[in-house]
């Protein structure tokens, strides 16, 4: 199986270079002492040679017999050549007869046997030797030196060579553990500084040191593993801090959207001014959030679509605007055309504005794709719309129980006029009744007469009046608007006139108070009634429209016009209908139209000047 560790390995290759290293060395070292093992013997056992050569010399020229065969000439020679070919010397001896050694060993050994020992045995006894007999002795000693100095060369020379050879093994050695080191601290040391010094940095919160290590074995790949790791550590990190930063710029814009929020309804239940209230909020809550534009819508009960009564983003000046000195919500045409409303990169957000069990209308929210809405963003609008809700529903209540208190004022007038002023009305009228049955004579008949007249008209425009006073305080508002109760009142008119009456009516939800919508109401079906009675009308129609900040009321009749005199004798309609306009704040226009007929106008601005009123003036 092949190894996957390169560390492993190398460490591996040096520790068998070395073992390897130590195992040839011992071996050689080993072969070479046993090259040289018995040298130091044969060399003296040689040695030994050269003495007794100069022995058997000795022996044969003395004359003397110690009569031990062992000490003889023979025994001797035979000594001497048992020692020439003792296995102590021969095995010392290479076994090539090429060798200088062998050759030697062989010269001396045939010089010996051919003309030495002849020359020993033959050599009478007790005679001296002669020259050449000691010439031939010399001759086989210095063989034999010779041949004992080849054995003290050839040892040295082993010597040398185990000596050269511990030599090599110890540089080889050298050389392995110096290259181990510098490995080590190359490919080990440093690395391992490296990965400590990226740890002591990590723990630092310093990713931005790196380990930089090349190469395919361990530490190589722990460096690009930390290399790595502190990579995705300062990514993650970053994300982390961005993540902190962004949740804490959220919090923080989520405390100020509170706080405006908080400070916001104040105004928006103190003023009881939806649009005034809301508009601004609504703005500084888009800088705070990043999104807008934010749009208001309410439901009307007589409109199939809601009504947008609210808009922080506008060009012109909405429809319903109350406060024409109010800019809280117009925009330049360019700002307008930025904003992501219907566009690729708007996206549009719609919240319910509801109590339970009752839909109130809609907040419509707009923002950037790009950039979203979180949740906190989602939370604090959800908290909005529940303001929102909680404000309109109230100021719907405050506002239908002010109706019913008004109503039953207006009922308790009516019940107390009926039964003191029509009660005394009605006998003043059954007395006019019985003077005139009174038979007056004389020069005073006419002005008699002339006065009852005048009483009689009186009494009876004073009835009217009162009749029509007392319709005034009995009329409910059977709902918070106007428009159903003028429909109602134009069904009731249209059956008396026997055609239909026309009706223009375009004024937001809840645009008035319920003091404004009776007087508006009635001075509508003075109008109506007038157009009736008097002007012989066979076309009436009634506008009754807002154009902000104002509005515009106009009933129509294509009759007979008022007389010169512009007010009829004993006729105070148009007096009531300048009292209620006044009452407004506003006045009353009668004045007959150029194509025939009379207009009765009347224009006013809403005291309230807001979509949601509470406070109703008193009647």
């Amino acid at each position: 199986m092949k190894s996957r560790s390169p560390l492993v390995n190398r460490i591996a290759i040096v520790v068998c270079a070395i073992v390897l290293t130590s195992f040839a060395s011992m071996a050689t070292t080993l072969a070479v002492s046993k090259s040289i093992e018995g040298n130091a013997t044969a060399i003296n056992l040689a040695g030994a040679l050269r003495m007794g050569a100069f022995q058997l010399l000795s022996k044969v020229a003395s004359s003397a017999s110690t009569g031990n065969e062992g000490d003889s000439i023979s025994g001797l020679i035979l000594r001497h050549e048992a020692k020439l070919s003792s296995p102590l010397i021969t095995r010392t001896i290479p076994g090539t007869t090429d060798h200088p050694l062998a050759k030697q060993y062989q010269a001396v050994t045939e010089y010996w046997r051919d003309t030495l020992r002849t020359r020993l045995e033959n050599h009478p006894r007790g005679t001296p030797v002669s020259a050449s007999m000691i010439a031939v002795t010399q001759t086989y000693v210095d063989s034999v030196n010779q041949l004992v100095s080849m054995l003290e060369r050839r040892t040295e020379a082993r010597i040398e060579l185990l000596h050269l050879i511990q030599l090599i093994s110890l540089a080889f050695s050298i050389l392995i553990i110096i290259a181990l080191f510098f490995d080590l601290r190359n490919r080990v040391l440093k690395p391992l500084r490296k990965l400590v010094g990226i740890a002591t940095a990590v723990g630092e919160q310093d990713f931005s040191v790196k380990a930089d290590l090349h190469g395919r074995d361990e530490l190589a790949q722990l460096g690009s593993a930390f290399d790595q790791m502190t990579s995705e550590l300062a990514l993650t990190y970053s994300e982390l801090e961005e993540r902190a930063r962004s949740k804490t710029e959220e919090l923080e814009t989520s405390h100020a959207a509170l706080q405006l929020l908080h400070a916001s309804s104040r105004d928006l239940f103190a003023k009881h001014d939806l649009c005034s209230g809301a508009v601004p909020m609504l703005r500084e809550l888009e800088q705070l959030l990043g999104i807008g534009p934010i749009q208001l819508y309410l439901h009307d009960k007589n409109s199939s679509k809601p009504v947008q009564t609210a808009t922080t983003a506008a060009t012109e000046r909405p429809f319903y605007c109350g406060d024409h000195n109010c800019d809280a919500c117009l925009i330049t045409q360019k700002a307008y055309d930025e904003l992501p409303m219907e566009s690729d990169n708007g996206r549009k957000l719609l919240l319910p504005i509801r109590t339970p069990g009752s839909l109130l209308g809609t907040l419509e929210v707009w923002y950037s794709a790009e950039q979203g809405l979180s949740d906190t963003t989602r939370r604090l609008l959800d908290t909005l719309s529940d303001q929102l809700a909680t404000a309109i529903y109230l100021e719907r209540q405050i506002t239908e129980e002010q109706q019913l208190t008004l109503a039953e004022e207006r009922t308790v007038i009516a019940r107390e006029l009926h039964d003191s002023l029509a009660q005394s009305l009605s006998y003043l009228k059954m007395q006019v009744a019985r003077l005139r049955r009174l038979d007056i004579e004389g020069d005073q008949k006419g002005a008699h007469d002339a006065i009852l007249e005048e009483l009689s008209t009186g009494l009876n425009s004073a009835y009217r009046q009162l009749r029509e006073l007392l319709a005034t305080f009995r009329l409910k508002l059977d709902t918070p608007d106007l428009a159903t109760a003028l429909r109602k009142t134009i069904d009731e008119f249209s059956e008396r006139l026997g055609k239909p009456v026309g009706l223009n009516y375009n004024l937001p939800p809840q645009a008035l108070s319920p003091n404004e919508e009776i007087h508006t109401l009635q001075i509508v079906r003075e109008g109506l009634a007038n157009a009736v009675k008097h002007a012989d009308a066979t076309d009436i129609r009634v506008d009754v429209l807002f154009e902000s900040p104002q509005v515009r009321v106009r009933v129509q009749d294509n009759g007979k016009g008022l007389p010169k005199g512009g007010q009829p004798v004993n006729h105070y309609g148009l007096i009531i209908m300048q009292d209620r306009a006044s009452t407004l704040g506003g006045q009353v226009v009668v004045q007959n139209r150029e194509e025939g007929g009379v207009e009765v106008e009347l224009i006013f601005v809403p005291a309230s000047r807001h979509l949601i009123p509470t406070e109703a003036s008193g009647s």
